[in-house]
């Protein structure tokens, strides 16, 4: 899932957070997956290394390293108790951005001040943190900005790419990365590589909007049942 989310299914990457959570512990589960993000990350930046338009990109990178801060003085805080519900309550807002994203990013209401990248940055920052959750967030800023897909593609791939390694002192700090975490990590980055050079060719012959519909329903029932 994490390969195709990274270079053509961008739907499946709602699923990947509470399935994680629910197999390993809450805290656990954010640095298993982050190793994993930044290896499929490698393949995405490849992919769309042309398309980056630099000027968004900086725009919301540094508030978004300041909601990592604030996501990492959070989690020094919560135990897997308390994260594994918060987890699920990340993703069901995730749910709910993507749904405002469908139907009111296109109107012409969006903002697009300074203001509006500062708050989606800083709030992309501590759910990533949190839980590896910024996509929505950045979704809907790229998507106000207007872009082309070929840009907008490549511009989500490099924030991406600069944000995990930011992630990772953080992550390393908090014991949330380790020796054994990496082993697992390792073992899977065969499966990561074939599906993120498939995700583009599998993209093309899929019904995008009917798939995306499963997923969001899939992610709902995990994340409902991490909450209870």
């Amino acid at each position: 899932m994490i390969g195709f989310t990274k270079t053509g299914v961008p739907g499946l990457g709602v699923l990947v957070i509470p399935l994680m959570a629910e197999v390993f512990p809450a805290r656990a589960s954010t640095g298993i997956v982050l190793p994993m993000l930044m290896f499929a990350d490698i393949f995405a930046i490849a992919y769309y290394r042309r398309q980056v338009v630099w000027s968004h990109l900086l725009r919301i990178m540094p508030s978004t390293i300041g909601g990592v801060v604030v996501g990492y003085l959070l989690l020094e805080r919560v135990s897997d108790q308390q994260l594994s519900p918060s987890i699920g309550i990340i993703v069901l807002i995730m749910l709910g951005l993507e749904q405002f994203r469908d139907r009111r990013v296109s109107d012409a209401s969006v903002p697009t001040q300074w203001w509006f990248a500062g708050g989606l940055g800083l709030f992309a920052g501590t759910t990533t943190m949190l839980a590896n959750a910024a996509g929505p967030f950045m979704t809907i800023y790229l998507a106000a900005m207007r872009l082309q897909k070929s840009e907008f593609m490549g511009t989500n791939a490099w924030y991406y790419f600069v944000l995990n390694w930011v992630k990772v002192p953080f992550s390393l700090s908090l014991g949330l990365i380790n020796s054994q975490s990496l082993q697992f990590d390792v073992s899977l980055f065969p499966a990561i590589a074939v599906s993120a050079l498939a995700g583009a060719v599998i993209l093309k012959h899929m019904p995008q909007r009917k798939f995306e519909v499963v997923v969001q329903i899939l992610a709902a029932a995990t994340a409902v049942k991490l909450i209870l």
